[in-house]
């Protein structure tokens, strides 16, 4: 009897632990990936936001960060032009520092796309690293 006890605990205490380390997943996962995303690259972020502030002047980055998008790593900024409607957003390559693309988007264009996303991507999945409002 007192071996069916210890085995009904342990098993009582697994599952708690089960259930904790399911509810940190998600952010740890988030984490990890970010992390991997960085050893990836050859080009640090200062030197992208400087390429792509470069690219439009008299811009603020509204958003940013590291991403995989068609199989290249990039990093991916709207910029914020003051007196212009829309962003732009600026896609720098992780590995060479030069400008992949460079799109207007209007202000109906990115909240289409930050509701396309929204729906897209479950509330767990891991998103890519973002940075809010910098100015260099």
């Amino acid at each position: 009897m007192s071996l069916h006890r210890v085995t009904l605990a342990s098993l009582i205490s697994l599952a708690a632990l089960s259930a904790a380390s399911a509810q940190q997943a998600p952010s740890e996962k988030a984490a990890q990936h970010a992390a991997a995303l960085r050893a990836q690259a050859r080009v640090t972020e200062a030197a992208a936001r400087a390429t792509a502030l470069k690219d439009v002047p008299g811009g603020t980055i509204k958003e940013g960060g590291l991403e995989r998008e068609g199989g290249k790593l990039i990093y991916s900024f709207d910029i914020k032009v003051a007196g212009r409607k829309g962003i732009e957003e600026v896609q720098v390559d992780a590995s060479t520092g030069k400008i992949v693309s460079r799109e207007h988007e209007s202000d109906a264009a990115e909240a289409k796309e930050a509701r396309d996303d929204a729906k897209a991507k479950p509330a767990t999945a891991a998103a890519p690293v973002r940075k809010p409002d910098q100015r260099l």
